[in-house]
């Protein structure tokens, strides 16, 4: 994919999901999850999807890379991803309008684990 089209994707895919936050993080009602009720546990399958996307088209922006951390390599945007999920899910727990749910924690980093695997055979089939 083009990289100037992966960055474009990357910070709309971004402000869509700052925009979810603010929306939620204030009370309001984020009319995609009437679209996706039907569904068990929506919200789980939406922090996956989201935050699995997000973490994907970062390491795409990035162009996949790695950081070295002793013998480990993780994508630098995987770990970005990752912190900024644990910083947000964590500060709800400050919030009236919000709760905290470790549940919504690990369905992100299930998302985020499974995309970052996507991530890595994408960039095993450019070579």
């Amino acid at each position: 994919m083009h990289s100037k089209i992966v960055n474009i994707l990357t910070v709309s895919f971004t402000l869509f999901i700052l925009w979810i936050i603010y929306t939620a993080d204030t009370g309001g009602t984020i009319v995609f999850t009437k679209m996706v009720r039907f569904l068990p546990y929506p919200d789980k399958w939406g922090h996956f999807f989201l935050f699995g996307i997000l973490t994907l088209l970062i390491n795409r922006s990035l162009k996949n890379k790695r950081l070295s951390i002793g013998k480990y390599k993780p994508f630098l945007g995987t770990i970005l991803v990752s912190m900024f999920v644990i910083v947000e899910e964590l500060s709800q727990g400050f919030l009236a309008t919000r709760n905290m749910d470790y549940l919504d924690l690990v369905a992100d980093g299930f998302g985020i684990a499974g995309f970052t695997c996507i991530a890595m055979i994408w960039k095993r089939k450019e070579l």
